[in-house]
């Protein structure tokens, strides 16, 4: 295997690992953990394999219970803790819904069958559908929300919240942020995401951007 087959390889196990990790520790997640932790563990030596190594350390070392706990505090109850992509950069818009349909479209023209109730906007799918069915888009999607996730990043460290260490595995996958990601940033950390309140029904989002619970 040459070098660009094996990085992008790894790269994919990267993804997967932390698309699993990412997800709500249910009794599924929680029994792939040690199958992800094989997988990470015969990755080469460096930052994606060093942080998701942390997580599950943590994970492993955390009652389930209190896991689940931690997740919904962290993901649910903090708006800066949005796992949400298109709440960064779209928001409470109008705009959210057609990006939202358009990830579906991009999904399907790429295979990737989407299971279960998530929005495709979630960092967990955003990362199982550059593992598995379109490395180079599923990565430049993600470089395209490169401010949000660095402000996510940055919130769950912040939190001191495990969970930051498999987003920050994304993220050394990533190149560095441009100065345009860097001005985006500090915008979206100073204003927030956009609103739009006129003729909207914001209430499902008011407390979970996602628009929906567990």
């Amino acid at each position: 295997m040459n070098a660009g087959a094996l990085r992008a390889r790894e790269s994919a196990v990267v993804l997967q690992a932390a698309s699993v990790c990412l997800q709500y520790p249910d009794e599924t997640v929680l029994a792939t953990l040690p199958l992800v932790r094989r997988a990470v563990h015969g990755l080469s030596a460096g930052p994606p394999r060093e942080r998701l190594t942390s997580f599950l350390g943590a994970a492993d070392r955390t009652p389930s219970t209190a896991l689940a706990e931690h997740y919904v505090a962290t993901f649910d109850r903090r708006r800066r803790c949005c796992l949400y992509l298109t709440w960064w950069s779209d928001g409470e818009t109008r705009r959210r819904g057609g990006a939202l349909a358009a990830l579906k479209a991009r999904y399907r023209a790429a295979g990737l069958d989407l299971r279960g109730d998530e929005l495709p906007d979630h960092l967990s799918v955003v990362c199982e559908y550059a593992a598995t069915a379109d490395l180079g888009d599923g990565l430049a999607l993600l470089q395209q929300n490169r401010a949000g996730l660095e402000l996510l990043r940055l919130a769950l460290l912040d939190a001191s919240s495990p969970y930051a260490a498999p987003v920050e595995a994304v993220c050394a996958l990533l190149p560095g942020p441009s100065p345009t990601d860097v001005a985006a940033a500090r915008r979206l950390g100073r204003d927030g995401p956009p609103r739009e309140q006129v003729g909207l029904d914001l209430a499902p989002f008011a407390a979970n951007p996602g628009g929906g619970g567990r």
